[in-house]
């Protein structure tokens, strides 16, 4: 992974040097991924978090400030790394797949292209996060993000950088497809990334009807719940690929907020300063990607979820 990973920012690298684009294309993408826009909407999450919070934490919790320097790491490093990523992927395709841009959207109305762009962008997203949860070598990788266990709208940001080479190899594709002359893509970037980052937030939101389509903080958190099953609420935005694929387990109103982060602590977190009594042998013990299914599960045990706090499937073992 590493090494197609640098093979992948040489060439986007090469190709934006080439044109003389390298320098504005990095801090167009710094605009866009952690501008005055996305530092805007995280902090009026943040102030949404003081006042109607699902957890009760201080603000200068451990998790909080953990995960702020995780988003500064990714507006020095992440923000480049990603950048340079889309433009090799988007390159090699329109080089090697041309046949895939849709030169008929060039004719739909600006909002219609941004917003099936967006769902398409979701569909290979919600993908990909499937497939980190399934291949064990990928699982390492993204349960970076699944060990805050005080989460926050900045948990967002809290990621391994090896991550994204998955993630936006498979949202390009989408852009290039149906936005041959990507001269919206900045705008849908950042529109996504403030959709994406908003399940995060440590508020009991549902969103009520809403809920039922778009991913909202409490159907979220039931992905990161500590007891799992961490295969379920998959979805970055839109719960229709949770619900098509029976993976939609959506929150009970009123339900108390559930506990956060992976069972044993298999990698070492910032909480754990402050706890007791747990051996080394248990915080290094990885858990194993989520398990595939014996059978689909009872639809009686998706719908609705009666506690936050245990979620069981029949067939599945929790992760």
């Amino acid at each position: 992974m590493a090494v197609l990973t640098v093979l992948l920012l040489f060439e986007g690298a090469a190709v934006l040097a080439r044109d003389g684009e390298l320098g504005s294309s990095l801090g167009g993408a710094l605009v866009e991924l952690a501008g005055p826009i996305v530092l805007l909407f995280v902090a009026a999450v943040l102030v949404c978090e003081r006042l109607w919070p699902a957890e009760r934490r201080p603000l200068l919790a451990r998790g909080h400030l953990q995960d702020a320097a995780f988003f500064v790491f990714f507006a020095a490093a992440v923000v480049p790394l990603v950048t340079l990523l889309g433009v090799a992927f988007s390159t090699l395709l329109m080089v090697h797949a041309s046949w895939i841009e849709a030169s008929f959207t060039a004719t739909w109305p600006r909002w219609l292209v941004v917003g099936v762009t967006l769902v398409a962008m979701d569909g290979c997203n919600w993908v990909a996060h499937w497939i980190e949860h399934r291949i064990g070598l990928l699982w390492r990788f993204h349960a970076v993000h699944h060990t805050q266990e005080e989460l926050s709208v900045l948990t967002t940001f809290r990621t391994h950088p090896l991550v994204h080479t998955l993630t936006f190899l498979t949202a390009t594709v989408p852009v290039v497809a149906l936005m041959p002359d990507q001269s919206l893509a900045p705008i849908l970037v950042t529109v996504y990334l403030c959709l994406g980052a908003l399940p995060h937030a440590n508020v009991g939101w549902s969103f009520g009807p809403v809920g039922r389509v778009l991913c909202s903080p409490a159907y979220h958190r039931l992905h990161h719940a500590l007891d799992g099953p961490y295969d379920v609420n998959l979805g970055i935005v839109l719960t229709i690929w949770d619900v098509l694929a029976r993976r939609a387990v959506f929150p009970t109103r009123g339900a108390p907020a559930c506990r956060t982060g992976l069972v044993g602590r298999p990698i070492v977190v910032e909480q754990a300063a402050r706890a007791t009594g747990r051996s080394a042998s248990s915080r290094l013990r990885w858990p194993s990607p989520s398990p595939p299914p014996s059978g689909p599960p009872r639809r009686t045990d998706l719908g609705v979820a009666p506690q936050c706090v245990s979620i069981r499937f029949p067939g599945r073992t929790a992760a």
